[in-house]
């Protein structure tokens, strides 16, 4: 598939998160793509606090990949977030970020997380397409952005 419609739910796509420390943040996300994945919420935030306790998962750039296996996922599934306040996600530019893609797989199917994690992280290295996801205006244009953006890659 050319875009991320089959990874990024667009009902837990939250355009103003005000978020006032990162666990807040992750809390949130967990709590939208647990519910619109259908699994716990509370295993899924102890999965993803605990893949954040290895190491942080800023990336630069103002953007977090928080990701984690969690049992009940059938496939990697996504969340975005933009956050009101820029939360600290370690990021080895020291950047806070306020555009957060959490990413749920299964724990039995590490290639595909691995996958859908580089497709997310190609993606969003993309300046046109940060600067279009701190634009949008709300959660469609949000998603169409992940949509569209790889579909004229592809072009």
């Amino acid at each position: 598939m050319n875009d991320l419609s089959d990874l990024l739910a667009p009902d837990a796509i939250i355009v103003r998160l005000p978020a006032t420390s990162r666990r807040h943040a992750l809390q949130a996300m967990t709590d939208a793509l647990a519910k619109a994945a259908g699994v716990d919420a509370r295993a899924a935030f102890e999965a993803v606090l605990m893949r954040e306790r290895l190491s942080g998962t800023g990336m630069g750039e103002g953007v977090a990949i928080p990701h984690a296996p969690v049992a009940g996922i059938t496939r990697p599934t996504g969340a975005f977030a933009r956050l009101e306040t820029p939360q600290e996600f370690d990021a080895l530019d020291a950047r806070p970020a306020d555009l957060v893609f959490m990413l749920l797989a299964p724990p039995d199917r590490g290639g595909d997380h691995l996958k859908a994690l580089a497709r997310v992280s190609r993606l969003l290295r993309r300046a046109d397409v940060r600067e279009k996801l701190r634009a949008a205006r709300g959660a469609e244009e949000i998603y169409a952005v992940f949509v569209g953006a790889v579909r004229s890659d592809a072009a």
